[in-house]
């Protein structure tokens, strides 16, 4: 043990059974260099034990799957009650059945519903290309404009990102609240600035902080007003029905955007990607009368139709919504214990060191971490170097770069409860490891 005076205050600190260290910004550099020289030992010590741990991304654990994998029947009547076979061609929008299913957790009209095949992501992309190539709402297609912006929240999620940055699309970063994205900075540039044609939302347990957006955010991306005739609202629900300690309601955007005239704005995505099976899933669509025609007069050249048979795998399997929420139910119960265990060690290794700072969601996939100023990339160095990879530092960020260095996503779903805590043992070691080498260099 190390003892440290701190305000006259004498400090016992046990560098990992728990530590208490509630000043460490106000620690002497002798201070800081002792406690530096504890981590190390500690930090080598986890290296010798060759971990291999990864909690990259936000992945269904095995244990997950194996809920769905007991409730899977083998169809054995492929014609549904539409009266389609699910084996042969016809029905591009998807079955009228998996429509209403979704329709019914989503809130969203079946007739404005397009299904979609395994990822949601897919959906976004094709969307993105459909503005880019040949526009909407007779405006000229984005490739002809000289210069295209999206409002992008900030910290994010890096596919979304990714896609806009594919398309030479230049992204504004937003920051959030607990209400979601800064709706003053969102409304002034939206209606001041027609190369701006979007804004990318996760709307419910937003990737990575957890955020939901309030009735009050919702309705004023509905309403707002765009200098751009085809402002496009991408509204993509991935985590809708993902709730871990207590359910969060989200306002019925389509109904807010029907309300205030501003259908065309809006498009919708869901799946259950996260729900059944990652790599045998659905996904959805959504959109106004108008929007869904262009959809699938698009679509109809690009495919013949996405996979209706998993459509009504998915049907037999949940029946209706309630089944869809009960499944949900015991998903959660085998993320609740991991998401405990995360915020648990963090609340143990560093509350009120002034190392770090997280949320605590009640929902989604995510945790979101954030370091002391230009420490995010030094920690994920350090976290690899001792065996736990997890997702770079920055890419919450349009460009990967995250303009002072502080976010860390942490993604608890995939490894066992064992692994995880392991590898959050790991990642609290490598936060102060780096913090104290920030202050030091401060001191200098």
């Amino acid at each position: 043990m190390v003892g440290y005076n701190i305000n006259n205050i004498k400090i016992t600190n046990p560098i990992l059974g728990g530590i208490i260290m509630s000043l460490i910004k106000d620690m002497s550099k002798d201070e800081l260099l002792a406690l530096k020289k504890e981590l190390e030992k500690k930090f080598d010590a986890f290296k010798a034990e060759n971990h291999q741990l990864n909690m990259s991304r936000g992945k269904p654990s095995p244990q997950q799957l194996d809920i769905t994998e007991k409730k899977v029947n083998k169809l054995k009547n492929f014609v549904n009650y539409d009266e389609i076979d699910v084996r042969n061609y016809g029905g591009l929008s998807g079955l009228r059945s998996c429509r209403e299913l979704l329709s019914d957790l989503t809130g969203v009209p079946a007739d404005n519903i397009v299904m979609g095949g395994t990822s949601s992501l897919n959906l976004i992309y094709d969307a993105v290309a459909r503005e880019f190539i040949f526009g909407s709402n007779g405006c000229k297609a984005w490739h002809k404009l000289d210069k295209v912006k999206f409002l992008c929240p900030v910290p994010g999620y890096d596919r979304h990102f990714a896609i806009l940055e594919e398309f030479g699309i230049e992204m504004i970063n937003i920051e959030m609240d607990e209400n979601g994205p800064d709706m003053d900075t969102v409304e002034k540039l939206a209606a001041e600035d027609e190369s701006i044609k979007g804004i990318m939302c996760v709307p419910l347990y937003a990737n990575p902080n957890g955020v939901c957006y309030s009735d009050e955010t919702s309705e004023r991306l509905a309403k707002m007003k765009t200098a751009a005739k085809d402002f496009r609202l991408f509204w993509d629900n991935a985590y809708g029905i993902h709730h871990i300690y207590k359910e969060t309601k989200l306002a019925n955007i389509f109904e807010l955007c029907k309300k205030y005239g501003t259908q065309d704005r809006l498009l919708y995505f869901f799946s259950f990607s996260k729900v059944t099976y990652p790599g045998s899933s659905i996904s959805m669509v959504a959109g106004s009368d108008n929007t869904v025609k262009e959809i699938i007069r698009r679509m109809s050249i690009q495919t013949i139709g996405h996979d209706k048979v998993n459509q009504l795998r998915h049907v037999e399997l949940f029946k209706n919504a309630e089944g869809v929420y009960s499944h949900m139910r015991e998903l959660a119960e085998v993320l609740r214990p991991k998401f405990d265990i995360v915020l648990d060690t963090l609340e143990k290794e560093l509350k009120d060191t002034g190392l770090l700072t997280w949320n605590k969601p009640n929902g989604g996939y995510f945790i979101s971490a954030d370091t002391i100023e230009g420490c995010a990339k030094e920690t994920i160095r350090l976290t690899k170097e001792a065996g736990v990879i997890m997702t770079d530092a920055g890419a919450t960020y349009p460009y990967k770069n995250d303009p002072k260095d502080t976010n860390i996503r942490i993604a608890p779903t995939y490894p066992s409860e064992e692994e995880l805590q392991s590898a959050m043992n790991i990642f609290c070691v490598c936060v102060k490891l780096a913090g104290v080498n920030k202050l030091l260099g401060g001191k200098e």
